[in-house]
């Protein structure tokens, strides 16, 4: 077994899920927060099945610098929504699947689409540098 590097981390994702109307509104909200009190990247909304990911939601980039206020606030106001967060090393396989930290239900996820090796790295974030509100 390899002892991972904290360095390798470049970055975070927290996928946000949701399975029907009702979820997809509250989903809304909680998308809603997290741009009004954090320095994150919002990604688009995927109402469709989108690579590894087995319901429809969207993509929360955010530095490990943010990790400490941002997963705690998760945890209190994720509103029942399903959550991956996992860290961004350049090995999206192991990043999925062993490396990740689930918020309420685990969810499958789809490995077929994961690659061991990061070929197309994320480009650097870009932040909302405004919060309005506190965590």
């Amino acid at each position: 077994m390899t002892i991972e590097k904290l360095g390798t981390i470049r970055s975070y994702h927290a996928h946000i899920y949701f399975d029907g109307p009702a979820q997809r509104r509250t989903a809304e909200i909680v998308r809603a927060e997290i741009g009004a009190r954090f320095s994150v990247r919002l990604g688009r909304w995927h109402d469709r099945l989108v690579g590894p990911h087995t319901r429809p939601m969207y993509q929360v980039s955010f530095s490990a610098e943010e990790f400490p206020r941002l997963v705690p606030w998760l945890m209190l106001n994720r509103r029942d929504l399903a959550i991956l967060i996992h860290p961004n090393t350049g090995r999206p396989r192991c990043d999925h699947l062993s490396h990740a930290l689930w918020l309420g239900e685990i969810l499958a996820v789809d490995a077929g689409p994961l690659s061991d090796r990061d070929d197309d790295p994320e480009p650097p974030i870009e932040i909302n540098t405004t919060p309005e509100m506190e965590p």
